[in-house]
């Protein structure tokens, strides 16, 4: 059974910093691609961060300088490094495992940014 745990979310004020963990067990996790979605109310999901399996990252041009993706296969963890965060970082935070046509996410976890 494939899960995945998001934690770190949290309330911060603009230029702050949040380090988001994801969890994943009962799967193979080393050979899975990662990455972290967010969605804020009433706009669609939207890639954040990826992480490939050989370690290959890629990242939203909003992000870019900002949010660094990093994983630790020892650990099955994969995290999200948020730096300088902004009103508009503000939504729910998901982490994503991808391999084939297998697709799991987490639950989510909230990041909210005030002014």
């Amino acid at each position: 059974q494939v899960q995945l745990v998001e934690s770190g979310g949290g309330s911060v004020q603009a230029g702050g910093s949040l380090r988001l963990s994801c969890a994943a067990s009962g799967m193979m996790f080393s050979i899975y691609d990662m990455g972290w979605y967010r969605q804020a109310p009433g706009k669609q999901r939207e890639m954040v961060a990826v992480i490939t399996s050989d370690f290959r990252t890629n990242y939203a041009d909003s992000v870019t300088g900002r949010f660094t993706i990093s994983r630790d296969n020892t650990k099955n963890m994969v995290y999200l490094q948020m730096n300088s965060l902004k009103p508009e970082d503000t939504a729910v935070y998901y982490c994503h495992a991808v391999r084939y046509g297998f697709n799991y996410w987490g639950k989510g976890t909230l990041v909210t940014v005030s002014s």
